[in-house]
C-alpha cells in the first residue's frame, strides 16, 4: 500500500512553524513526516535552518500516529556517527518506535561549516558506510570502541536506548550509492521517480526493503501565483548537475539560480490547484516502484496545502 508524507521544510520555516505544521499534516491526514537536516537553507529568501534534533524533540509532544524521519542528516562530517547514534536512539524513544533515521552524503552547503574540507565523493560514501556501522555498533549496548579508517570511538555508551534501533534509509544518487543503500540500508531514498535506481538497489540487497520518493509541489488558487512562489522560493529545483552537492553557500546558490527561469522551475515542480496533477506526479513514483513518497509545498501557504490534499488529494489516492 502506498503511503503519503509531508516535507518538513527547515529551509523554509522556523521550529515553531515546523512543529505547527506537523500537527496540522498528521490531523490531515498524511502517513508520515519527513523534516530536512540542513545547517543553511539553499538561499537566503528561504531564510530558516533550525537545529532538527530540537525540531524532533518537539515533534514527538506535538504528533500521536505518524512516522516521522530525517530527510536526510549527513553524518559524515559536521556531526560524529557517536553523537549522531545517541541523537537518534533518544528520539527513537520520544517517538516511541516511530523514527526513521534517513542518512546521507550531504552536501558542502552545510558540510563546510567546521573546515574540515569536503571529500570526493568515493570518500564521502566510504564515510557514510563506516559511520552506519559505528552507529549500529552503539545501538548494540554498553562500552564499544571502534577504530576505523574514517571514524574512532573510544569506550562510549550509550545509554538510553529503544527496545529496536530505528531503521537506517539511505538516500541514494548513482549507482555506487545505490549498492551502499541496497546492501547496508534498511530502505531507500530518493528525489526522482527513477525505475532503474529502484532495480539496482533491489539487486544489492534492497529486495523487500522500504523505498521512499520526495515531489515538489506548489500548491495556489491559480496556477499562475503558484509557478510565480516556486520559482521566488525554491529556485535550487532547477539548477542541475553536481552543483547541489558542491556549492558552499546559499548565495552561490542564489547566483546559480540568476539564470533560473519560472517556466524551468515549472517542469520539476508541480504548480496550481488541479488535483489531478499532484496525483499523477505522486503515482509516477508509484510506477516506479515507491511504496512512500512524501510531498513538499513551497512556500508560506502550507494550511491551504494541507487542507487542499486532506480534501481532494488523499481521499482519491486511497
Amino acid at each position: 500500500m502506498l503511503e503519503i508524507g509531508y516535507t518538513l521544510s527547515s529551509e523554509e520555516h522556523g521550529p515553531r512553524g515546523l512543529v505547527e505544521n506537523a500537527a496540522t499534516a498528521e490531523e490531515a491526514g498524511f502517513d508520515f513526516l519527513m523534516v530536512s537536516d540542513h545547517y543553511h537553507p539553499w538561499t537566503d529568501r528561504q531564510g530558516h535552518s533550525p537545529f532538527v534534533w530540537s525540531v524532533l524533540g518537539a515533534l514527538a509532544r506535538a504528533t500521536e500516529r505518524v512516522s516521522i524521519g530525517t530527510g536526510v542528516t549527513c553524518p559524515i562530517g559536521r556531526i560524529h556517527p557517536a553523537i549522531l547514534a545517541q541523537a537518534a536512539a533518544t528520539t527513537a524513544i520520544l517517538l516511541e518506535g516511530r523514527f526513521l533515521f534517513g542518512v546521507g552524503t550531504g552536501e558542502n552547503l552545510n558540510e563546510h561549516v567546521l573546515g574540515d574540507g569536503w571529500p570526493p565523493i568515493d570518500e564521502r560514501l566510504e564515510r557514510l558506510e563506516e559511520a552506519i556501522e559505528v552507529m549500529r555498533l552503539l545501538w548494540e549496548g554498553g562500552p564499544q570502541t571502534h577504530r576505523g579508517h574514517h571514524f574512532t570511538v573510544q569506550q562510549a555508551r550509550v545509554y538510553d536506548l529503544p527496545d529496536r534501533p530505528p531503521p537506517i534509509l539511505v538516500a541514494a544518487k548513482g549507482e555506487r550509492a545505490t549498492d551502499l543503500a541496497g546492501r547496508v540500508g534498511d530502505g531507500l531514498v530518493m528525489v526522482a521517480p527513477d525505475a532503474e535506481t529502484i532495480e539496482g538497489f533491489e539487486r544489492a540487497g534492497g529486495a523487500g526493503k522500504p523505498r521512499f520518493g520526495q515531489v515538489h509541489v506548489c500548491w495556489a488558487e491559480d496556477e499562475a501565483a503558484a509557478r510565480r512562489t516556486a520559482h521566488e522560493r525554491w529556485p535550487n529545483a532547477a539548477i542541475g548537475g553536481e552543483l547541489s552537492v558542491e556549492l558552499p553557500l546559499p548565495r552561490h546558490f542564489e547566483q546559480a539560480a540568476e539564470t533560473v527561469r519560472e517556466e524551468d522551475v515549472a517542469e520539476t515542480v508541480t504548480c496550481g490547484p488541479d488535483p489531478e496533477r499532484h496525483i499523477a506526479a505522486i503515482r509516477e513514483y508509484a510506477d516506479a516502484g515507491f511504496d512512500h513518497v512524501w510531498v513538499h509545498q513551497i512556500g508560506p501557504d502550507q494550511r491551504g496545502f494541507l487542507g487542499f490534499y486532506r480534501d481532494e488529494v488523499l481521499p482519491k489516492l486511497r
